[in-house]
């Protein structure tokens, strides 16, 4: 009867605690949602520079994540993207984040097409590059080339390396025993819902992560390649 009871209030406990948290989660979608909508709008006021569409990108990201509060797989999408180019949209604001931390950011993009949602795949490349900077520094290099049957995105970085490999620190993420990871989670995530995935290669120094996706059908690149104007 104890060991009943003990039960019971185990549970309820539990219950409370994810009803608390679904209610943190509902306020905090609220109270961020209204600023970033305000802040889109103020930005399609304004010229379309390279800066502006990398803020304006930035802004979408940020809404993804409120969208994966809401629950996974909402907001999904598949048109055909030219990694190359949305790589080099999203340079100036890598740029921006590595300047505040005395880095810098080389880019070699090429043509490389595949089939998913623009914005998961830059919220992906993101991470991994938010990561080179923070954790790594130096010169943060990202490359964009076919492989085969394969579009690989490669960063690089001259810090340290990772502190665990990748498996292992996609599984502290899971368990949340770590601050760390939590980025490449994400982006491992995306690589996965795009028939991808998230691996390390040797480096001579620093880390170096590969994000890699299949090429695009021949069908979806006839179709055309996401819009967007070129980053200067």
């Amino acid at each position: 009867m104890i060991c009943h009871l003990a039960w019971v209030l185990i549970v309820s406990a539990l219950h409370a605690r994810g009803v608390r948290r679904s209610v943190l989660a509902a306020r905090a979608q609220h109270e961020v949602r209204g600023p970033l909508t305000v802040a889109q709008l103020a930005l399609s006021g304004l010229e379309r520079t390279a800066r502006v569409q990398a803020i304006d990108l930035e802004l979408r990201r940020a809404a993804l994540a409120l969208d994966d509060l809401a629950g996974p797989g909402r907001g999904r999408r598949r048109e055909s993207v030219d990694l190359g180019r949305l790589v080099e949209d999203a340079v100036p604001a890598w740029r921006a984040l590595a300047d505040g931390r005395g880095s810098t950011v080389t880019v070699e993009p090429t043509r490389a097409p595949v089939t998913g949602d623009p914005l998961r795949l830059a919220q992906a490349c993101a991470n991994l590059v938010a990561n080179a900077i923070e954790h790594g520094g130096g010169d943060v290099r990202v490359r964009v080339a076919s492989a085969g049957d394969h579009v690989r995105v490669e960063v690089s970085d001259d810090g340290p390396g990772l502190p665990a490999p990748v498996p292992a620190l996609l599984a502290a993420a899971r368990g949340r025993r770590s601050h760390r990871g939590h980025g490449l989670a994400i982006a491992a995530a995306i690589a996965r819902s795009h028939g991808g995935r998230l691996t390390s290669a040797p480096s001579a120094h620093g880390a170096r992560l590969i994000l890699e996706l299949p090429v695009a059908a021949r069908g979806d690149r006839a179709r055309g390649a996401m819009p967007g104007r070129r980053a200067s």
